[in-house]
């Protein structure tokens, strides 16, 4: 299945509907279109990066550490493809069904969500996959 953009119009009416929070950011969860459909990660979007990714079908995120948009896989080539966008029924979060290539999460892991809470405290569910230096180069 691949993802199909509205037309802008449509797009701005849909944008106009979303529930921003009051730093105009909405919770974006990206889960694994591809069996076992697991939860890849957590990030946010401002208005900006909701458009272009509705519009590229390429996930873009907002990075609230460096105040910018972050196209996911811009520096690592861990991409996300975008397969389908859901809003939740407030509009305020937005769930997106993505094809991941490679890792989603900065440690090298598939998923960020890789702490186990156990009774006897967190336990890694995962090793990472690949090193932060072969994602992102020396001195990451």
């Amino acid at each position: 299945m691949s993802y199909s953009p509205p037309d802008r119009q449509r797009l701005d009416s849909l944008l106009d509907t979303v529930k921003f929070d009051k730093d105009g950011l909405i919770a974006a969860m990206a889960q694994s279109a591809e069996a076992p459909h697991e939860i890849l990660m957590l990030a946010w979007m401002n208005r900006e990066a909701l458009a272009e990714t509705l519009e590229t079908g390429r996930v873009c995120y907002f990075s609230r550490s460096r105040n910018t948009l972050w196209r996911k896989g811009e520096s690592s080539g861990q991409t996300q493809q975008l397969v389908s966008a859901r809003l939740d029924c407030d509009r305020d979060a937005v769930l997106l069904l993505v094809h991941q290539k490679g890792v989603a999460c900065h440690t090298g892991r598939r998923s960020c969500f890789y702490h186990e809470v156990t009774p006897e405290g967190l336990r890694d569910t995962s090793a990472p996959e690949i090193s932060a230096e072969a994602l992102y180069g020396k001195g990451h």
